[in-house]
């Protein structure tokens, strides 16, 4: 018997992660917005039945946001990937198979579980999820990852199943009548791009997709769609990967709330970023061996004069050290100011990354230098995980920081900062 896999997915997750903590939001419509509240990013229910698209700039509607009632809530990071964290500790308990896809949404291997009603295990991760979180979530269950994908589109768009969609309780007529009615956009891997190609060779649905002769569509595009096809029959092809593989690059970057000038404004920035990245670096006990970085002015105001170099800098010895790393990239930086110019953006990248545990020491290394590094890196971050974000960061990362990204709909960091705990009161 073919084991199933789950596919869990959190509804309107950025907008939930808001609800979560103020619930007067229910019921109400709500946008998230992107960095320096340029674009909507996310939208609640409410807010596409009103027919509004993803990715409209704000200013474009605020006129139509009060008309609404809408409410708009800048980007709060921090939150969205503690609550993150949180469900999928919780779901980790669920299944010995968890593979974390993306912030709100991870698969679960249910191999050994196929004699259990798994609509009613469905419904009871449901309501631990939002019992234990706040967060709903909809979940499709299939023998494949292309399938799962489906079936939570499909219960996650269709009332009738519940939040929970388990296509091993479909005949196989009732299943292709079913992905009859779905487009061929819907397919895991397919979407945009690949739709108006596949719509001039008349495969609209996914069932016309599902039926398509494998070698036909191998020659036609490529390998990786025979396999979604192979997918839609049932045939596994896309394996659980339950330790995510690590990254090799690592970028950080961010567009300014204001314009930048000054040098010493870009430095507190750069210095800033590769904070971030150093972190992300480490996390995943890696070292990197090329540093990037790279500033630029801003594309959306041609009447401007534009300047966007990059500059790579190689370290004479992999490191994940934030001090060494952010030297490095500030001297890249120094190559690459120019006066005269407003700067919008700036951002790292930490190349030729390896595993911390595979690096070679050579005759010139000092171990006792490499052990100091080791203990101050790791108190950082010890620090900063307990207490929040820069509570502990180089000096070079300024203080006031008038440069960051414009957040003027913010909601409190309800988990990760002390000062901001919800409170609660008989």
């Amino acid at each position: 018997m073919v084991s199933s896999i789950a596919l869990v997915d959190c509804n309107n997750f950025y907008a939930s992660c808001e609800r979560a903590f103020n619930p007067k939001l229910e019921g109400k419509p709500i946008v998230v917005l992107s960095n320096n509240d340029g674009c909507v990013v996310a939208r609640s229910n409410e807010v596409k039945a009103l027919g509004l698209p993803m990715g409209v700039p704000w200013f474009q509607i605020e006129k139509m946001a009060k008309r609404h009632g809408i409410l708009a809530y800048s980007s709060n990071y921090a939150l969205y990937g503690n609550m993150s964290a949180r469900v999928m500790q919780l779901l980790s308990q669920f299944s010995p198979q968890q593979e974390i896809y993306s912030i709100d949404e991870c698969f679960l291997g249910l191999a050994g579980f196929e004699h259990w009603d798994l609509i009613a295990y469905g419904q009871k991760i449901r309501r631990r999820i939002k019992q234990g979180t706040g967060i709903p979530v909809s979940i499709g269950i299939a023998t494949t990852k292309t399938l799962a994908k489906l079936a939570n589109h499909v219960a996650k768009k269709r009332e009738g199943y519940g939040g929970v969609c388990d296509f091993g309780r479909f005949s196989p007529r009732e299943l292709d009548d079913l992905l009859k009615s779905l487009p061929v956009s819907e397919v895991w891997g397919v979407g945009r791009k690949l739709t108006p190609r596949l719509e001039t060779l008349n495969i609209r649905t996914v069932q016309e997709l599902k039926h398509a002769d494998p070698r036909w569509i191998r020659q036609q595009f490529s390998i990786t769609l025979e396999r979604t096809v192979a997918e839609l029959n049932g045939l596994p092809c896309i394996e659980l990967e339950e330790e995510s593989a690590n990254k090799q690059q690592i970028i950080s970057s961010r567009s300014f709330g204001r314009p930048v000038e000054t040098l010493e404004n870009l430095r507190e920035a750069v210095s800033s970023y590769m904070s971030r990245a150093a972190e992300k670096l480490r996390a995943q006990h890696s070292v990197a061996g090329i540093v990037g970085v790279h500033i630029q002015t801003n594309p959306f105001n041609p009447e401007a004069p534009q300047y966007h170099p990059s500059q790579v800098v190689p370290l004479v010895k992999s490191t994940d050290d934030t001090r060494y790393l952010t030297q490095a990239a500030l001297h890249g930086l120094q190559h690459l100011y120019r006066s005269g110019f407003k700067y919008k953006k700036a951002g790292v990248v930490l190349m030729a990354l390896e595993a911390k545990a595979t690096l070679h020491p050579t005759l010139f290394d000092d171990p006792a230098a490499e052990a100091r590094s080791s203990r101050l890196m790791k108190v950082m971050d010890t620090i900063n995980h307990r207490m929040g974000q820069d509570t502990l960061k180089l000096a070079s990362s300024g203080i006031e920081n008038s440069w960051r990204m414009r957040r003027g709909f913010k909601s409190p960091n309800y988990t990760t900062h002390w000062a901001e705990i919800p409170q609660v009161t008989a």
